[in-house]
């Protein structure tokens, strides 16, 4: 269990519910993250409801390393009673500096709807609440559509990459 003081909460942004992930969320996530399409960017393809569940159970238990956080909710549009997709921060500090490696995800249904934004934007406002002093996100070159996310949140590419992709980073805490 970790030492880092990041309570999981309930987010509620204009149109969404953010919901603490739970290993129940597996089944109906399994379903909005079934599109292998998901997938064109990060590789792999996609967990079976059994495997999202032993996930979930692992990321539920938190990080085993006390310097590491690992927050995730379930996105829910509030007029619905599906889920849509997650955010995570995994939140580490590094000298006198907490950070988060942010990433977000959408089902293929509910894409072009400015969820992931929302979404994103609100996770970045709850973890400056929570004295995060800068976020990270790393986005493949050619996601234009994850890109266009981190930069509404603030975020801007460096000339930092790992396994591919683009470091994209924001400072938001004092």
């Amino acid at each position: 269990m970790t030492s880092l003081p990041f309570p999981t909460e309930t987010i509620r942004t204009r149109r969404l519910d953010l919901l603490p992930l739970r290993v129940e969320h597996a089944e109906g996530m399994a379903t909005v993250l079934s599109d292998p399409a998901l997938h064109t960017f990060t590789g792999g393809a996609p967990d079976t409801a059994q495997e999202l569940r032993a996930r979930y159970r692992r990321l539920v238990a938190d990080s085993p390393d006390p310097a590491v956080a690992w927050r995730n909710w379930v996105i829910r549009l509030r007029d619905g009673a599906c889920p849509t997709g997650t955010v995570q921060a995994t939140i580490s500090t590094s000298g006198h500096e907490t950070i988060a490696e942010i990433a977000w995800v959408v089902g293929t249904a509910w894409q072009g709807r400015g969820i992931a934004t929302e979404a994103a934007q609100a996770l970045v406002t709850w973890l400056g609440g929570q004295h995060v002093h800068t976020a990270h996100a790393h986005i493949h070159p050619a996601h234009l559509a994850s890109a266009a996310v981190a930069a509404a949140c603030g975020l801007t590419p460096t000339d930092d990459w790992h396994d591919g992709e683009v470091r994209w980073c924001r400072s938001i805490g004092h």
